[in-house]
């Protein structure tokens, strides 16, 4: 077994119980409290369950199955990121819940993601090109202003005296997914230079773990929460 299918089959064996675990946890929450995370472990599951085949022949070596494979992962690569931006934003929306500059945030918010989808998308479209080919850039623009959505919310909810921890955890394990995916992209990016195998594959590993990381920690608080266990806000320290 190669490498990168290794890898590939210890990620599925990490994500998926997560996923599933994960979408157990909020069915017990209530699918209304978190509509959209909720949306977004689905669609991330069945995505990951679809290309499961695809990818398993495509990393055994058969390379006719190349254009179908990358074609799957563009189309799951862009529903997920547009999803985590959108949950990204409505943890922005309830971070400010309190706050007396609410609706100017959430506008500028809500306005600002929107744009950089329309906008970013506009840039990198090519008609006669194929999805693959150019979506992969936008599909980047949209994962890089929903980590630094992520960032800003998770500032927010540090500096408030009076801060619901669910929130918090929330922000803080998509951060760490986030964190995970940008160090393991620039350690894969050392490694090529100097052709190191250990190295770039080290990136993937990284990237996996933080991942799986991630789930854990939504599946822990949507756990403790349909258990009722009461967190509902934490009072910081200080003045």
């Amino acid at each position: 077994m190669s490498y990168a299918l290794a890898i590939q089959v210890g990620s599925w064996l990490l994500w998926l119980p997560l996923k599933v675990l994960c979408i157990s946890a909020l069915l017990r929450v209530g699918v209304r409290r978190y509509p959209l995370i909720f949306a977004y472990m689905v669609v991330t599951f069945l995505t990951a369950a679809a290309q499961l085949p695809i990818s398993f022949t495509f990393l055994r070596g058969n390379e006719h199955v190349g254009e179908w494979y990358q074609t799957v992962n563009t189309v799951g690569d862009s529903a997920s990121y547009i999803l985590i931006l959108c949950v990204v934003v409505t943890f922005i929306i309830r971070a400010t819940a309190r706050t007396e500059s609410r609706r100017v945030v959430r506008t500028a918010v809500i306005s600002g993601a929107t744009l950089l989808v329309l906008i970013s998308a506009l840039i990198h479209y090519r008609a006669n090109a194929p999805l693959g080919a150019w979506a992969p850039y936008w599909t980047r623009d949209v994962h890089f202003g929903a980590a630094i959505l992520d960032l800003a919310a998770w500032g927010m909810l540090v500096a408030m005296r009076d801060r619901e921890s669910r929130l918090l955890l929330l922000t803080g394990g998509m951060g760490i997914m986030f964190a995970g995916e940008a160090v393991g992209a620039a350690v894969r990016s050392i490694a090529i230079p100097y052709k190191s195998i250990p190295i770039y594959y080290a990136g993937h590993i990284l990237k996996v773990l933080t991942d799986a990381a991630f789930l854990y920690i939504w599946w822990q608080t949507f756990r403790n929460e349909a258990k009722g266990k009461p967190q509902a806000h934490v009072t910081a320290k200080g003045n």
